[in-house]
């Protein structure tokens, strides 16, 4: 397995490519992965998230555990709403709360899947090649928004504000995803364990379907939506989801109060950059 990510330099530039033994070996883009020779110590770089998708297209009832206990059909074809772009963040960054929101915020952890080239149309055997790798998705959700218009369901309001949608720490290729399980806690107590194996649609039908519907352009995550134990985060709380062989994913809600720091402000700009 291999394991790449992106950080933020000193100079406040950004550099990409594969981490191994506390270094990062760049290389030119995720699209483009080409070595450019530059090795970087880890420890003089801020990590940012391992990607900066275009879009993130996310799953819902994708799990055969949650299905069942919301008495919800199995679907034919992915169901997916779509995540804005400026809605990303990485490990370690916080969650802001809109300021003209004081309701329910529900976190979801998610297995991510990263697209390397460009997919549409794609079969099965298409689809699994256009697989780059795999990273973590928090999906945060405004969860009163979501039916506060009885004639429209705001899907994408309620889950594309600013920060509310974590990646990271890293991709890693070749993951044995059918082996994985998520493991998300709230303030270090466990709220969900589950194993990928559940899903409906595999990765690679996941990419095959979704491309019947719309181009994949390198870099775009699909999150491949969540199972049991989705909860709601107090102000403050701290959401880490682990998927072993990837890493931790680990975001604090801002206390309502607190407005962070240039440097977080500067990374989150970074991570959508």
């Amino acid at each position: 397995m291999d394991i790449w990510m992106r950080f933020m330099s000193g100079d406040g530039g950004i550099v990409f490519g594969r981490v191994e033994g506390g270094y990062l070996h760049e290389y030119a883009s995720l699209d483009q992965r080409v070595p450019t020779g530059e090795v970087l110590s880890t420890r003089a770089l801020t990590p940012l998230a391992p990607c900066a998708p275009g879009k993130i297209v996310a799953l819902w009832n994708n799990y055969h555990a949650l299905a069942a206990k919301l008495d919800k059909p199995v679907p034919a074809h992915p169901l997916f709403l779509l995540k804005s772009a400026g809605s990303v963040i990485g490990d370690g960054a916080t969650i802001r709360r809109p300021a003209s929101y004081a309701g329910k915020i529900v976190y979801e952890g998610e297995l991510g899947i990263v697209i390397g080239r460009r997919c549409r149309d794609a079969d099965l055997a298409e689809a699994a090649a256009s697989i780059f790798g795999y990273t973590i998705v928090n999906d945060i959700t405004a969860a009163d928004l979501l039916n506060e218009n009885p004639h429209f369901p705001q899907w994408c309001r309620a889950k594309g504000f600013d920060t509310f949608c974590g990646l990271g720490p890293a991709i890693v290729s070749g993951f044995d995803w059918q082996a994985g399980r998520v493991v998300t806690t709230l303030d270090g107590v466990e709220r969900q364990n589950y194993p990928l194996a559940d899903m409906v649609f595999s990765p690679a039908q996941q990419v095959s379907l979704i491309s019947q519907d719309l181009t994949l352009e390198p870099g775009d995550v699909i999150a491949c939506g969540t199972s049991l134990g989705v909860g709601s985060i107090k102000d403050g709380a701290t959401v880490a989801v682990t998927i072993a062989g990837i890493g931790t994913l680990s975001n604090t809600l801002a206390a309502r109060q607190d407005t962070g720091d240039a440097t977080a402000a500067a990374r989150a700009a970074a991570n959508a950059a």
